[in-house]
């Protein structure tokens, strides 16, 4: 699977021909299944003024072109479906850190509580009911136009620090309503997110859930309390959780390595019988295989590997001995041996 990855290149969220040809390289490529970067629900949802978007029935024509390459390829089209939260309103890496300002185009970020990500960055709005409820049907729009949109997967982004993560991690949430406080309240958003999402999306079409296994930070949200969520995440008919870490705590100690998240997957895969996609440094093949073949998780899942070498999952192949079907363009270029 290519792992959805940010490309900050939109214009009021609407897809380009960029992201048409960074997703359908990597469909020529031999990738599986694609997952489409974040993608916002709402204009304020964005990570970054330049964020792909789906809050508007105007951001499907591109959606369509894109997808439908995809299928051709032989792919399966996916979408990630998301909210920053506290992290909306930054600049891209390239063009400095930080929020941008609303003079500039920003906007008020929004989270669980009124705590900043930093502390020298603007404190969001702590969302109302009415907030909520708005933050719900947002996801549940975005998937009807999704589906509309070719995909055939869709992911749910609870990972990473992002809105949804920020309800579930008591270090960003210390509300005090159904929302705060015990674990049950604080997963309640993304069950009625999954909730809301599963009322209009077939139930033959598979869905996935990114969370961030630990906060990598004490007191925060862990493997335990992950563990705990996928097995309701589970009984609700969650097909696969794609298994990452961190991004919730700027404080955060990763100690980072090849295949350094896998051991969440594992652990989470065995306690709870569910399917679970790997993430994390995996830049091999023999690498990847080995995650499979130990029963540690049951997709790989990569991003920055691809973003070097988009037919990494072609190249894969050959060195592991598997004869696989080339795109009859390049076939002539298929190693014989």
């Amino acid at each position: 699977m290519v792992s959805p990855m940010c490309q900050y290149s939109s214009e009021d969220g609407f897809a380009n021909d960029w992201h048409l040809v960074h997703l359908g390289s990597r469909a020529v490529g031999g990738a599986a299944l694609l997952i489409a970067e974040a993608t916002a629900v709402s204009p304020e949802a964005r990570i970054s003024p330049e964020d792909l978007g789906i809050w508007k029935d105007e951001h499907i024509e591109k959606l369509i072109q894109i997808t439908t390459f995809i299928a051709a390829q032989g792919a399966v089209p996916g979408i990630q479906l998301g909210h920053a939260g506290r992290k909306a309103s930054t600049y891209p890496a390239w063009k400095g850190r930080g929020q941008v300002p609303v003079s500039e185009g920003g906007w008020q970020p929004l989270s669980a509580s009124d705590i900043p990500f930093h502390e020298k960055e603007l404190a969001p709005l702590a969302l109302d009911m009415a907030g909520i409820q708005k933050v719900i049907s947002d996801f549940s729009d975005a998937a009807k136009r999704a589906l509309e949109a070719g995909y055939k997967v869709i992911e749910i982004h609870a990972a990473h620090g992002y809105l949804i993560h920020q309800f579930m991690s008591p270090l960003s949430n210390v509300r005090t309503d159904e929302y705060g406080g015990s674990f049950e309240n604080r997963v309640r958003l993304l069950i009625q997110v999954v909730d809301a999402i599963q009322k209009v999306w077939p139930a033959d079409l598979p869905l996935l859930v990114r969370i961030s296994a630990t906060d990598w930070a004490e007191n925060g949200w862990d493997e335990n309390q992950s563990v705990e969520l996928v097995k309701i995440l589970k009984a609700k008919g969650v097909d696969l959780i794609d298994v990452s870490s961190g991004g919730l705590a700027a404080h955060q100690k990763i100690t980072v390595g090849p295949s350094y998240q896998v051991p969440f997957s594992a652990k989470i895969k065995k306690e709870t019988d569910s399917l679970t996609g790997a993430v994390g440094m995996i830049t091999e093949a023999k690498q990847a295989e080995e995650i499979l073949q130990n029963d540690e998780a049951d997709l790989i899942i990569m991003a920055r590997e691809l973003l070097r070498d988009p037919y990494f999952p072609l190249h894969a192949a050959h060195e592991l001995g598997d004869d696989i079907s080339w795109p009859i363009q390049y076939d002539r270029a298929k190693p014989s041996h």
